[in-house]
């Protein structure tokens, strides 16, 4: 988790379309949304955020193939502290791994 989200940021995800879309709507939680091919518009209040994606070619690391997938951010309308708010929720959702 971050301690600042800009207004527009991307991310490469280690995961699949069907993996991003499964998690996605847990994660977005209870704010509206529609999906519109390859996007995603999110009503967070009184703003919106536009999430896209793309496959991207998978990482390989030794005889390991690991999924990739680019992510792009857009908020609109949105403070820092609202941002900060949903991508808070939202990272905890997404999160992976141990550690």
């Amino acid at each position: 988790m971050q301690s600042y989200y800009p207004q527009a940021f991307e991310r490469d995800m280690g995961c699949t379309v069907q993996e991003w879309l499964g998690w996605l709507p847990a994660a977005i939680g209870d704010h509206p949304w529609s999906r519109t091919g390859d996007g995603v518009q999110v009503r967070i209040g009184t703003g919106t955020l536009a999430l896209t994606w793309r496959p991207l070619p998978p990482r390989t690391i030794a005889l390991i193939r690991l999924p990739r997938l680019w992510v792009g951010f857009r908020f609109e309308g949105l403070t820092a502290d609202e941002r900060h708010r949903f991508m808070r929720r939202f990272d905890l959702y997404l999160q992976r791994g141990g550690g």
